[in-house]
């Protein structure tokens, strides 16, 4: 069986909306700033976006705030290029749309109840496919409530992510709502490179773990 190029899929998609003239109305669940800056740059010019914060995973309250901090501070970054009409010729043109957020109940007690029994889990494994299905079906569930035709996620653009998990979850997530996913694998195409750029560029706070207890005690031990 030949492996899904997700982000052809995407492409292939955009192509589409483009040639029927369709502006589809997209739920993006972001998990920080650092990642969602290209996914936004790019997807910003074929849908009406709306990012998704929604991460219990990341357990200490601090950093929780602090991620949704840069967040909004990025998308208010994005809309002022809007206002403006200012664009750096990368990915973005006046074509661009402005982007809203809705922030999803930061509820940490809910991300240990999801992963229960997979606490020793190694990081990439079945703990983070637990999170992932919280985190998505949250996604889809706010996406139907608010009558979005798409959701996707920024955690493709991760190298540290398996993106044909992150679909396979997307998709399911998405179908029992009755939506649809967008296939993305945001990495691709230097969409982590440019992501590493943009962060630089904004000056965006970049964690060095995940979010959860689980892998910030593993980043501390690898560092030890």
């Amino acid at each position: 069986m030949n492996k899904r190029n997700y982000a052809k899929e995407l492409e292939n998609r955009i192509w589409d909306f483009q040639n029927k003239g369709e502006h589809p109305k997209l739920l993006l669940h972001a998990c920080c700033a650092p990642c969602s800056s290209y996914c936004l740059e790019y997807l910003r010019e074929y849908f009406d976006v709306t990012v998704f914060f929604y991460n219990p995973n990341i357990t200490d309250g601090a950093e929780y705030k602090k991620r949704v901090e840069e967040e909004k501070r990025l998308i208010g970054e994005y809309n002022r290029q809007v206002l403006l009409g200012i664009f750096d010729g990368m990915n973005s043109s006046r074509n661009a749309g402005k982007i809203d957020i809705i922030e999803g109940v930061y509820e940490p007690g809910d991300f240990y109840k999801a992963v229960a029994g997979y606490e020793s889990c190694p990081e990439g494994g079945d703990r983070c496919r637990k999170c992932f299905e919280l985190r998505l079906s949250e996604t889809a569930r706010i996406a139907k409530e608010y009558d979005f035709d798409y959701i996707t996620t920024t955690l493709t653009i991760s190298p540290l992510k398996n993106a044909d998990i992150l679909n396979e979850v997307g998709e399911r997530a998405a179908g029992k709502e009755g939506i649809t996913f967008l296939p993305s694998d945001f990495k691709k195409k230097d969409g982590y490179k440019r992501s590493i750029e943009l962060s630089r560029r904004f000056g965006l706070y970049r964690q060095d773990f995940c979010g959860c207890s689980f892998s910030k005690a593993e980043r501390i031990q690898k560092s030890d």
